[in-house]
């Protein structure tokens, strides 16, 4: 009769948890239509609804007071469905698997009758394996920064491909019990591994393409999700890409401002001057000046800076600083009497500690 029972116990234990996993499909979809996609979406489909909302909703582009918890949401549900054997409980009994660490929101009878765990439950309580995450520098120049542009990335990404054989994937740790006699178990751990089609590496070329927004700054990273290496017994990793600003002719960008200098020569340092500045974006930028204009003098140009991150429709501060250009040669006595004239200035010399503003 002890054996008959345990073969009962078997036959209803393997029934049961068999019904749960042949689920056609989910119970919810409530995850599905967040990210507008179908329940019998890729992965593929799925990274790439997640990587259009999340720009979307991402609080540093959205201004609404619930976007960081509309961005917090979006991640939790990716991190599900992104996730195969997350996505499984989800499929197979919603939201309340998740929340569940162990996946479940009941005990399972025969793990607490017997003080072990099925094969799902092990399952669900390891980590799916990941490749390298990869980060890239790309340098892109002011102008790029100022007006945004799309670059095409061209990589060289090792693919997994079909390969002829099997071999032992997923491998891990999992108790099994073995009935010594009547009433008595013994339970073993062992190393059970999967048997999975064979696969190779191979480089195939890739074309990612990088959106440079208005208004990023240095250093600012894009996350490529499944884009990094590949991981044989996994998914693969991602791939970060930072971005880098090029040294610039005419202007040095700090913050949201920009910096430039001017040189102008000592005539229209003293009568005043009119001229143009081209702007990033290829616009003349007026500067005049009818009064004089002494060594290191500056202007500024508000409205004429950086476009900003968060709000496009604002800009930063043009500083302009003046250099001045002072004529070679010789004057003869009569032009510089003549300069006295027209100067007025007494003599007025003075010394004093520069570095410390006396």
């Amino acid at each position: 009769m002890v054996y008959s029972y345990s073969w009962i116990i078997c036959f209803f234990t393997c029934t049961f948890y068999l019904h749960l996993g042949t689920s056609q499909s989910p119970v919810e979809t409530k995850f599905y239509d967040i990210l507008n996609v179908s329940p019998y979406s890729s992965v593929d489909e799925i990274k790439q609804a997640y990587r259009k909302l999340a720009r979307k909703v991402h609080p540093d582009k959205n201004k609404d007071p619930k976007a960081s918890e509309e961005f917090a949401e979006l991640n939790r549900v990716y991190e599900v469905l992104s996730d195969s054997e997350k996505r499984k409980r989800y499929d197979r009994c919603g939201e309340s698997c998740i929340k569940d660490e162990k996946g479940s929101g009941s005990v399972d009878p025969f793990s607490s009758f017997f003080g072990f765990h099925f094969g799902d439950e092990s399952e669900q309580q390891r980590e799916t394996p990941k490749g390298a995450t990869i980060v890239m520098d790309v340098y892109v120049t002011l102008e790029e920064l100022y007006s945004g542009n799309f670059i095409e990335i061209t990589r060289n990404k090792p693919v997994m491909k079909p390969a002829k054989g099997t071999r032992k994937c997923n491998c891990r740790q999992e108790m099994t019990t073995r009935q010594l006699g009547p009433g008595r178990f013994q339970m073993l751990q062992q190393t059970v591994c999967d048997e999975c089609p064979n696969i190779r590496l191979m480089n195939e070329e890739r074309i990612i393409e990088l959106e440079v927004e208005q208004g990023m700054v240095d250093g600012q990273e894009t996350r490529f999700v499944a884009e990094g290496e590949p991981h044989i017994d996994g998914e693969p990793g991602d791939l970060i890409i930072r971005i880098k600003t090029l040294p610039h002719k005419v202007f040095e960008r700090k913050g949201d401002d920009l910096y430039t200098n001017v040189t102008v020569s000592l005539q229209d340092a003293l009568v005043g001057f009119e001229m143009e500045i081209t702007h990033l974006d290829g616009r003349k930028v007026l500067i005049s000046r009818d009064k004089i204009t002494w060594p290191g003098a500056r202007i500024r140009k508000k409205g004429e800076g950086m476009p900003l991150y968060d709000d496009n429709n604002k800009r930063g501060t043009m500083y302009i600083t003046f250099d001045i250009e002072f004529p070679k040669g010789d004057l003869s006595q009569e032009e510089k009497e003549g300069i006295k004239r027209i100067l007025n200035q007494k003599s007025n010399n003075h010394v004093y500690n520069g570095l410390r503003g006396f």
